[in-house]
């Protein structure tokens, strides 16, 4: 079965299948009880589920995803939204030297089952302290997953699916997605952890993509497409673990790659796949690789300013350009 769903209607369903079919499931965070989450992810569900499932945090990031870990530790899977991610980085300690290492640290006596979800990236007026899209941190730090949602659909699946994992996950969401609309497959079997996608196929240029800028390469791709370049897109939707096998198979068809994100250049996730294709596909490879991402600097908050940081399609159709006609 699937339903016409907006991005965080797709949210709000994974979080009730969650709660009502995993009793061992608490959800937790900033304002994410009585008022319904900052962005309505959690609409409703205090009233169904009540204040033993999902109850309201102080202020303190390092607080309740230490409470996350010691829940998990002892037989809970909790879910910790944290309202920006860039609120993340004032609990790092918690995540990449608790969270992230405690299988390891423990000899594997104890684990982490519980999901970190935060929504990041740009939207109009929000300032440099709203934007991060900081997700090549944690696809940095061993012992976290870290998925990143393109589409309403993903949004369902990719979220039950760190639900049931038994490692840590990230979930990061776009929240400038959060008002688009797709088809939902609500009745579909949870999937498991990982998995690229070709969500075009073409033969001339692979674009690789992941959250917001999957959409970006699409619409990217139709221009192109009526000026004879033929552009394959990747939506790599996992960080970690990457399924790179996926990228090389699209490299070797294409003999061309560009990378896109929203994030900074420098240091983005992007460079990891452009230093593994050069690694690892070069014999296929008939152009340099070209990485499409935000410059580094502050996020504005001034829609004006953002639209000449922030990369969108044609950011992405001039890099192709570029790789294909030089």
């Amino acid at each position: 079965m699937s339903e016409s769903l907006r991005y965080i209607q797709a949210v709000n369903a994974a979080l009730t299948w969650a709660l009502d079919s995993r009793t061992d499931t608490v959800y937790f965070g900033e304002d994410v009880a009585l008022p319904g989450g900052p962005f309505g992810a959690t609409k409703g569900l205090h009233k169904r589920f009540g204040s033993d499932r999902i109850f309201d945090t102080p202020i303190s990031e390092t607080g309740f995803l230490g409470m996350a870990l010691g829940a998990a530790m002892t037989g809970l899977r909790p879910i910790a939204e944290i309202m920006y991610a860039d609120f993340s980085f004032v609990a790092m300690d918690q995540i990449v030297n608790q969270i992230a290492t405690i299988r390891y640290s423990s000899a594997g006596r104890w684990r982490a089952p519980l999901v970190i979800r935060m929504q990041q990236g740009y939207s109009p007026g929000a300032c440099a302290q709203h934007s991060h899209s900081p997700e090549a941190y944690f696809a940095h730090t061993p012992g976290l997953r870290v998925a990143l949602p393109a589409t309403p659909d993903d949004a369902y699946q990719m979220l039950r699916t760190a639900v049931v994992s038994d490692d840590p996950v990230v979930v990061a969401e776009a929240r400038m997605l959060y008002p688009t609309r797709g088809p939902v497959r609500t009745d579909a079997p949870v999937e498991p952890v990982g998995g690229a996608r070709v969500v075009r196929s073409g033969a001339d240029v692979t674009v690789v993509a992941w959250s917001r800028m999957v959409s970006a390469a699409l619409d990217a791709a139709t221009t192109l497409a009526g000026e004879g370049i033929d552009v394959e897109v990747v939506d790599l939707r996992w960080l970690n673990p990457l399924d790179f096998d996926t990228v090389a198979a699209s490299v070797a068809r294409t003999g061309r790659l560009v990378v896109a994100h929203e994030a900074n250049l420098t240091g983005g996730f992007g460079a990891e796949i452009a230093a593994r294709a050069a690694a690892e596909c070069f014999a296929d490879l008939r152009a340099p690789i070209a990485r499409v991402a935000a410059p580094d600097v502050p996020m504005p908050a001034a829609p004006a300013l953002q639209a000449v940081v922030v990369p969108e399609a044609a950011t992405v159709a001039d890099a192709v350009r570029r790789t294909v006609r030089p």
